[in-house]
């Protein structure tokens, strides 16, 4: 099928990429406007972002850029009026931006439990403090949050904040959609597992690799039932099905993108 977001506008956030190759938001931006979507492109860093819509637009695809920091209400604001001046409208929210930062409640600073919330949970609660009013005017509209296992399981590795952060998200998630479902807004979470992504080499091999890149990608891998990390085109597709048509009776709803280590872990 193609055309599944045809006259469309999508607003995607993070949808730059920390590194070479493809990034959840990177991907869910792209793919997005291969479907027939107008793409407003956000990320902090306005080289990544534009290098996002240098393939869009290689690709016949319409995409503007805007930086903006989503933990900032007067930055989402701006962005948000961006889209509204460029487009005219916002039928999808792609929610991309997230990280996680290394701790145990003892042993993590305060700033950083601060800027982890921010970043996680807050920044979602901007964006749609700041969407969901247009939405609601237009009588129809998606928001698509990706999350993260960190949410659902614990594996071991100490992230108290991300943990704390994603775990609320699937709530806010949750609360967004059955109390803007009369309006015919629909809110869902993708929950990505383990994804190797430019994000992996950038920032995950620093904190917990111990310097050797190849042992850290295997113990990911043999994490997984299927033996393999997915990435960013999983996470892609996972949303690009919440955010079209197709899933216009699915509110509220979390699908599990992680080559089933829950199950495993149940």
């Amino acid at each position: 099928m193609t055309g599944r977001l045809d006259g469309k506008v999508a607003l995607v956030t993070g949808a730059g990429s920390v590194g070479p190759g493809w990034g959840n938001g990177k991907a869910v931006a792209v793919l997005f406007a291969r479907e027939g979507a107008r793409v407003l492109a956000a990320d902090i860093h306005a080289d990544a972002a534009e290098e996002t819509r240098g393939l869009i637009e290689g690709e016949g695809g319409e995409c503007a850029v805007v930086s903006a920091d989503v933990t900032d209400s007067s930055s989402v604001k701006a962005m948000v009026e961006t889209c509204l001046e460029r487009f005219g409208r916002i039928d999808v929210l792609h929610n991309n931006v997230g990280g996680s930062a290394p701790g145990d409640p003892v042993a993590m600073d305060e700033a950083v439990w601060d800027a982890q919330i921010a970043l996680n949970l807050t920044s979602v609660f901007l964006t749609c403090k700041h969407v969901l009013p247009v939405m609601v005017e237009q009588g129809v509209g998606a928001i698509v949050n990706v999350s993260s296992l960190a949410g659902v399981r614990y594996f071991g590795r100490d992230n108290i904040a991300y943990t704390a952060a994603k775990a609320g998200l699937h709530k806010f998630t949750e609360q967004i959609a059955v109390k803007y479902a009369p309006q015919n807004i629909r809110a869902n979470t993708v929950i990505a597992g383990l994804m190797h992504t430019p994000l992996v080499e950038a920032r995950l091999m620093r904190q917990y690799g111990d310097g050797d890149r190849q042992a850290f990608l295997d113990e990911r891998n043999a994490l997984v039932p299927m033996g393999r990390m997915g990435d960013a085109w999983d996470v892609a597709r996972a949303a690009l099905f919440l955010a079209s048509d197709e899933a216009g009776y699915v509110t509220g709803a979390q699908i599990l993108v992680d080559g089933g280590i829950t199950a495993k872990c149940n």
